[in-house]
């Protein structure tokens, strides 16, 4: 049997200067692993944020109405529905590294494309295939880097994921900010991102197909030359168990006795976590209005942001210190009364501030789960699945909320939606408190099988 550069333990059973080569293709593979993956989150970010400065340049030279600054709004998060559960399956299907590279190939193409619309159909349509992409991004890129990463500062390493995605989307209003007096500057803001797209698509090839994809297939001597080649911390012995105990895989699997704990912990949490952001801070300008808070929507759009990254760095910092459960169930119930606290006085400017900085700071704190605890609650053979099914779910909430928040605000008022809101975060609390599982610094497969079992 070919020995295992690591195993649960760390020791490697390599002589040292192998262990030297391991060690510099290692950091190579790790290096441009990371970034392709960081860039990948970053400009999900950026096409989400970036149509918040957009919108109410884009609504007055499309003539949108309310119906459809709705669906633009949403778009990406609908096609985020599609997107993150097919690229999912064709992940455990096919493997991680062709749908890693086809994906941003899309987004590419959206990006360029959304220079040339001339109806809020069109600009809908290409988001939502973009949408689908960032589905695709969510389930492969995260999941991919998860495969490589070494047990412990796995959660660090996943999380700083998240600090991308906020930094692309505080990005995207910088970007925003300065083509907002510009003559049909909000094209070439949204169309921007094709910059960053093709940097993303020179860093991805060559990236090396996953070890624990191909031993949940059977391919242990491809998976083990990859092992012996960059030093790869894997349990060998709990992969193959976990595929001799009867690999399930498909959609199907999500739902049977054995992963159904997993399924539904990895989508409610997400989707309450996300749905009052994407929802406040794509509709930040009428929510800021509502609230009485004068006309500089547009620098509290900013700080909106830029505390975001903070919260989610926050996060990153902490996640491997405290533990998942103490990052994920307190900030659930604190942000639930900062916007339940707003809702109630909306007169008081200094709770609205209080409010809102607590809410988004904690908020991103806790989002920075979102790139992690869905990798490790579901085993190899199922995790890309797992994964792009939780983001779809997480999107069916935010998409709602995107959708149904301008209305909302016409109809009800600002109080009314931030109750929502609030609501929205209780539930997930809830349903964390009884199903999160503590996986710090276990292996993938040990904190699937934890997850699987109720380990808090």
């Amino acid at each position: 049997m070919t020995t295992t550069p690591a195993t649960e333990h760390g020791s490697t059973g390599i002589p040292p200067a192998v262990d030297a080569a391991c060690a510099r293709e290692r950091r190579r593979l790790h290096t441009k692993l990371k970034l392709a993956t960081q860039i990948g989150q970053g400009i999900d970010g950026y096409i989400i944020g970036g149509i918040g400065m957009a919108m109410a340049a884009l609504t007055a030279d499309l003539n949108l109405s309310t119906l459809m600054q709705g669906l633009v709004g949403a778009s990406p998060l609908i096609g985020i529905f599609v997107g993150g559960p097919l690229f999912g399956r064709l992940a455990d299907r096919f493997g991680r590294r062709p749908v890693f590279l086809v994906d941003m190939l899309i987004f590419l193409i959206g990006s360029i494309t959304q220079f040339f619309v001339v109806d809020g159909l069109q600009l809908f349509l290409v988001r939502l295939l973009m949408g689908v992409a960032i589905g695709g991004e969510y389930a492969i890129g995260a999941p991919l880097l998860s495969e490589y990463a070494p047990r412990k500062g796995r959660g660090r390493l996943l999380a700083s994921l998240e600090i991308s995605w906020y930094v692309g989307y505080a990005l995207a209003t910088v970007v925003g900010a300065l083509f907002a007096d510009v003559e049909g500057g909000w094209r070439w803001s949204l169309a921007s991102s094709a910059v960053i797209a093709v940097v993303c698509v020179a860093l991805r090839g060559g990236v090396p197909e996953s070890a624990r994809w191909l031993l949940s297939r059977g391919r242990r001597e491809e998976a083990e030359a990859l092992i012996q080649k960059y030093g790869i911390e894997v349990d060998v012995v709990a992969e193959l168990d976990e595929r001799a105990a009867g690999r399930q895989a498909g959609f199907r699997a999500l739902f049977s006795r054995r992963h159904l704990r997993s399924t539904i912990f990895a989508g409610v949490f997400w989707a309450a976590l996300v749905l009052p952001y994407f929802a406040i801070g794509t509709f930040w300008t009428q929510v800021f209005e509502a609230l009485n808070m004068g006309d500089n929507a547009v620098a509290a759009l900013l700080v909106y942001s830029f505390t975001a990254v903070a919260g989610v760095t926050a996060g990153c910092l902490v996640v491997d210190r405290i533990g998942r459960r103490k990052l994920l169930i307190p900030p659930f119930w604190i942000t639930a009364g900062c916007l339940a606290l707003v809702a109630v006085w909306p007169s008081s400017t200094p709770v609205i501030v209080g409010g809102f900085l607590f809410f988004i700071f904690l908020n991103a704190a806790s989002s920075a789960l979102t790139a992690v605890y869905p990798l490790e609650v579901f085993p190899t053979a199922l995790r890309t699945t797992g994964v792009g099914f939780a983001t779809a779910m997480s999107r069916v909430g935010a998409a709602i909320g995107t959708f149904l928040l301008p209305m909302g605000l016409d109809r009800f008022g600002a109080e009314f939606v931030l109750l929502i809101g609030a609501g929205v975060l209780a539930l997930g609390g809830l349903v964390s408190q009884f199903l999160a599982p503590e996986t710090t610094d276990m292996d993938l497969a040990r904190a699937a099988r934890a997850a699987r079992d109720g380990a808090a």
